[in-house]
């Protein structure tokens, strides 16, 4: 099994294109806090590359920016390429399956869709004992 959950901050903008057949991507980096603090007692972060494809890219890249927390399930998939040096270079990469708001709600010139659910407030009035259905 390989699959990832992961919540963490956008530390760049998502990068967003097409490939030649058309299909939508966005790149982006995740920044996900370690769950201990070192020994000087900072909490260190992980930076980890992420891969989104379709309606999940272009979701993101329409509503998440630098900074924006963020919550995605995905897989851990890694790949090996040439470097300009003529070295073999290998890369880990999170391919995103899912994504959400995890954070609270940021005005960012959308189009009115918000990172956090309305909030309803019930309005309790009395009740008189003889409208009661027992």
């Amino acid at each position: 099994m390989n699959k990832v959950i992961l919540s963490g901050n956008l530390t760049r903008d998502p990068e967003a294109g097409q490939t030649n057949s058309g299909i939508s991507y966005c790149r982006f980096t995740v920044a996900v806090q370690r769950r201990f603090a070192n020994a000087d007692g900072e909490r260190e972060a992980d930076f980890l590359n992420c891969t989104a494809w379709r309606q999940t890219a272009e979701f993101i890249s329409k509503y998440f920016k630098k900074g924006s927390k963020i919550s995605i399930v995905g897989s851990i998939q890694t790949r090996s390429y040439d470097g300009q040096d003529g070295q073999r270079k290998f890369a880990t990469d999170i391919v995103v399956e899912e994504a959400e708001f995890a954070g609270a709600k940021v005005d960012n010139g959308s189009d009115g869709i918000s990172a956090e659910p309305a909030k309803k407030q019930a309005k309790l009035e009395p009740v008189e004992e003889d409208d009661l259905p027992f």
